[in-house]
């Protein structure tokens, strides 16, 4: 069918203010601005967002400024405007952020507990000022309790949240997640907190305080590990790549390399079975529970019947078999990946000092009823530190003027 992409999206006329910083705020805002949100990035003067600095690595641009591939990694679809919210003069920058609060539909901010209250700026005052304000408020640990002014940085919350006792490969080993999980985790939740609080409003006319933490985040997601403990009393553990409650499943070696499997039913370890010659109900491995008691035994198996088999013909092999199996690759082959391309994954935007320029692409598709593909087709760069600052003045400024997206 004819592709009929869309320019706009599902929240186009919904404007964000988005007062946060670094990652997880950021990171809820991009997902709303790649949904057709507008999405307006308040920075501090001279510096902007934090991620603006972390690097390397860093690419030059046309004006000679250097630009965080972070800072690119999590703010397209954004206009940015410099405030500081200290200046609280008669036409000052902090009047010009309540004209923009006084407009929106959704404030995201994720200061620690305290800092807006100490600006002036409490989430109570601003939600008198705008009743239909949805507010997302993300923090490290929670806004109250005992800890809840604590400061929230990802590798911290992955390790206070547990997350690191269930990575690497074994207990004495504990690992960080590859990327920031626990930042983009509470972004997510964030969010979706905001579309259900936008979604309520339509019916009651006013807004609510969405509150998460990079804490709640990662506890949401501890899924069987979770219930293993609070249910069954176990602490599960860190255990290098293979599952604790399946077997076999994870990375197993071969001649030239290793591959992944997941058989996760009795049928396909049948189909494994007779697929590479080896019994399925010999003693000790006829069910799940046995082979998980003796995960070791499985995987000195599994690797026998593929210790005469390269990588490449022994995944043809499996999906020949039927059964589930993948290769571990590297990001550049990921993004040269025909199927990745084809989902949609990589977007090119103009960059105002970069040009054209390649970033990963947001994850959602939308079909209309008839199969026919409207998701949203332009994508706008990360902006440049105030870029649309006058802009936005000016508009604010003068009610007449037309709005400067």
């Amino acid at each position: 069918m004819t592709d009929h992409n869309l320019s706009s999206g599902p929240l186009d006329g919904v404007l964000v203010v988005d007062l946060s910083r670094a990652l997880a705020g950021p990171h809820a805002t991009m997902m709303l601005g790649d949904l057709g949100a507008r999405v307006v990035k308040v920075e501090a003067p001279g510096a902007g967002d934090d991620t603006r600095g972390w690097g390397p690595p860093f690419v030059e641009g046309s004006d000679g400024g250097r630009q965080s591939t972070y800072f690119l990694s999590t703010n397209r679809n954004k206009e940015s405007i410099a405030l500081d919210l200290k200046d609280d003069a008669p036409g000052g920058d902090r009047e010009v952020l309540l004209g923009l609060v006084d407009r929106a539909d959704v404030l995201v901010e994720n200061f620690r507990t305290g800092v807006l209250e100490r600006l002036g700026l409490s989430i109570e005052s601003l939600v008198a000022r705008n009743p239909r304000l949805v507010v997302l408020s993300i923090t490290g640990f929670g806004h109250d309790g005992p800890e809840g002014g604590r400061a929230g940085y990802d590798q911290i919350a992955q390790g206070e949240a547990g997350l690191m006792s269930l990575t690497g490969s074994g207990p004495e080993d504990p690992q960080r997640v590859g990327v920031p999980i626990a930042d983009l985790l509470s972004g997510m939740y964030g969010a979706y907190g905001v579309l259900a609080a936008l979604h309520e409003r339509a019916r009651t006319g006013r807004g609510r305080v969405v509150r998460t933490s990079l804490l709640a985040a990662v506890v949401g997601v501890h899924a069987f590990q979770g219930t293993r403990w609070t249910v069954a009393g176990e602490v599960g553990v860190a255990q290098g790549n293979h599952h604790p409650s399946i077997a076999p499943y994870g990375l197993f070696r071969c001649r030239d390399g290793a591959v992944q499997i997941a058989l996760g039913s009795e049928g396909l370890w049948r189909r494994f079975c007779a697929g590479f010659g080896l019994d399925p109900d010999a003693e000790g491995l006829a069910t799940n529970p046995e082979r998980v008691a003796v995960r070791e035994r499985v995987i000195e198996v599994v690797e026998a019947a593929f210790a005469d088999w390269d990588a490449e013909p022994l995944l043809a092999r499996l999906a020949e078999v039927g059964v589930p199996a993948g290769k571990v690759r590297t990001l550049d082959e990921v993004y040269a990946w025909e199927q990745t391309r084809s989902q949609g994954l990589l977007t090119e935007v103009d960059h105002p000092t970069l040009g054209a320029v390649t970033l990963p692409g947001p994850p959602l598709r939308f079909f209309d009823g008839e199969g026919v593909e409207v998701t949203r087709s332009r994508h706008e760069a990360p902006p440049l530190l105030d870029e649309h600052g006058p802009a936005l003045r000016e508009w604010l400024r003068d009610p007449g003027t037309e709005s400067p997206q």
